[in-house]
């Protein structure tokens, strides 16, 4: 079991997906530029055979701030979107009104 004040540590955050690049090495991931207000982050998302990039530009996520960068197929990535699964695919999360990117997630 998660301790409640693990789960303190993990740094939830809206950030607001400006730009959207097919992986050059994998036909199952992105790679986003996302906008967390101050700061913009890559990172590597495996959701390209459900989200077009039409529909990922201008959305809003949630996102893990702090993991540690990892590089994923060649690119880095710094963050994790959060997202949902079941037997019909996955949805990302995001906030149900407008906020400002970068708010934390409480």
């Amino acid at each position: 079991m998660l301790s409640f004040e693990d789960f303190k540590k993990v740094e939830l955050v809206v950030a607001k997906i400006l730009e959207v690049k097919e992986h050059p090495d994998a036909d199952r991931l992105y790679v986003l530029k996302v906008s967390l207000g101050e700061e913009e982050r890559q990172l590597v998302a495996g959701i390209r055979q459900f989200y077009t990039p039409e529909q990922l530009v201008g959305r809003q996520v949630i996102l893990v701030a702090n993991l540690q960068p990892a590089t994923i197929r060649g690119e880095e990535s710094n963050g994790m979107l959060l997202a949902v699964g079941d037997d019909r695919g996955i949805s990302i999360i995001s906030p149900d009104r407008e906020v400002a990117p970068g708010s934390a997630v409480h």
